[in-house]
């Protein structure tokens, strides 16, 4: 059922059972008037007829007069008066018209009010002239309070029905725009967030309308953020994919066309028995292995943190830190790892891996520095990660590249932030802050990375 009939069967129901009551207090005043009422009209008409009865003793011819004193009755409203003896006379009162309709018996009923008749003999002179029966007639003075009755329902019915029309007219004007927020709502779940809502609204639906149009904004920057970062996903995949296709081509396939050249050569050589120089083409295939094996490892490097699965995080970047600094000896390393960091998860350690590995090869590559410092500190449900150099920075005109955007997103998937601050010529930082498992699943923040 709708939320306007229920509004309209509540106020139903309440104006029901206020008739109810009213209706009841009502019967019980109107049979209680009705019995007043029958009782007085029987003491006055036998008050009426012992005084007649007086007067007569003073008549010549008392049955002359009985006639005239029951016929004073007549327009009586609630009693029948009839004379019993000789001589026979009857008044009745007048029944009245119902303008609403005949009363019907159960209202009869409910009154419960029944005739009563009394009987006063008429003795006068130690003469008996017979008997006036007096009867009350409830039928008036129930047709009296049957009209004061449904004079009473009209006004209520009508406006009763007012009320219910206006309540009608009023909740379907207040329910449309709940229902256009409804379909707007339908639309926001379909996918289109442009979709708003307008017009002059209650302050109450005011506010809900704005509150959804800032919902729908918000969730239409979400969404334009997710396709550019989907666009950015795709590209690093396409230049990964791509970095790796140029090594494997420029590095491996080489040495692998040089092993195919030894292996048949010394194939050749075996059949013709020619063992010495045979084995010099075996030690050339040894040779070539040897670097293939550095350069597939330095591949899985950049796929897979060595050493994180096996040793832990604080092995893993020290591995990379030993892997630049055979490369490049002339730059000071530091590193520092604090000892609740040891405790990380998989996810955690991979990503602060990842931002290690991103920002000590740019720092080593890029920055030309002499002092690279790699810090990395749990504090309470968080991690901080820094990394920083005594190089050259980044210029105000120059733009993060992929790699350092590509970390972002690693760690804005898992709810951190990540920063890279520089100033030309006095280094640049690179700052991340990660939550712990506890906190990436309520993790609420928009990271952002700024320059």
């Amino acid at each position: 059922m709708s939320l306007r009939f229920r509004l309209i069967g509540l106020v139903c129901g309440a104006l029901v059972l206020s008739l109810v009551l009213g209706g009841a207090t009502a019967w019980l005043n109107a049979s209680r008037s009705v019995r007043t009422e029958m009782r007085s009209a029987l003491f006055v008409g036998r008050q009426t007829i012992e005084s007649a009865i007086e007067r007569l003793r003073q008549a010549p011819d008392p049955s002359r007069h009985l006639d005239e004193l029951v016929a004073s009755f007549v327009g009586n409203r609630h009693l029948r008066v009839r004379l019993i003896g000789e001589a026979a006379a009857v008044a009745a009162p007048v029944v009245e018209s119902p303008p609403f309709g005949a009363v019907p018996n159960w209202f009869i009923r409910a009154i419960g009010v029944v005739p009563v008749t009394d009987r006063v003999p008429i003795t006068v002179n130690g003469r008996d002239y017979g008997t006036i029966a007096l009867e009350t007639d409830p039928h008036n003075e129930i047709l009296e309070v049957w009209n004061e009755f449904t004079d009473s329902l009209v006004t209520p019915a009508v406006l009763s029905s007012m009320t219910i029309l206006l309540i009608y007219l009023f909740i379907g004007s207040a329910l449309r725009p709940l229902k256009a927020l409804a379909e707007a709502l339908e639309q926001v779940g379909d996918g289109r967030y442009r979709t708003r809502m307008g017009g002059r609204l209650a302050p109450e639906l005011a506010r809900l309308r704005d509150s959804f149009n800032r919902m729908a904004a918000r969730l239409a920057v979400a969404d334009a953020e997710n396709r550019r970062l989907n666009e950015q996903l795709l590209t690093l995949q396409e230049e990964e994919r791509s970095e790796l296709a140029r090594d494997l081509h420029d590095e491996v396939s080489p040495f692998l066309f040089a092993v195919n050249i030894d292996a048949a050569s010394a194939s050749r050589l075996l059949k013709e028995g020619r063992t010495a120089e045979a084995r010099e083409h075996v030690q050339s295939i040894a040779d070539a292995v040897r670097p293939m094996q550095r350069q597939v490892r330095s591949m899985l490097g950049r796929l897979h943190p060595i050493g994180f699965d096996e040793f832990g995080l604080h092995e893993a970047i020290e591995n990379m830190i030993a892997f630049w600094r055979r490369r490049r000896p002339e730059i000071c390393y530091r590193l520092a790892v604090s000892a609740g960091c040891k405790g990380l998860d998989g996810l955690t350690g991979r990503t602060v891996c990842r931002v290690v590995q991103e920002a000590l090869s740019n720092a080593v590559r890029h920055a030309d520095a002499s002092l690279i410092t790699v810090s990395i500190d749990r504090r309470g449900e968080g991690v901080n990660v820094d990394i920083t150099d005594d190089g050259r920075g980044i210029g105000e005109a120059s733009r993060p590249g992929y790699g350092l955007v590509g970390i972002g997103e690693r760690v804005r998937a898992i709810g951190g932030r990540l920063t890279v601050s520089s100033k030309p010529g006095g280094g640049c930082a690179v700052a991340a802050v990660l939550p712990c498992a506890s906190q990436q699943e309520a993790a609420a923040l928009v990271p952002v990375v700024e320059r």
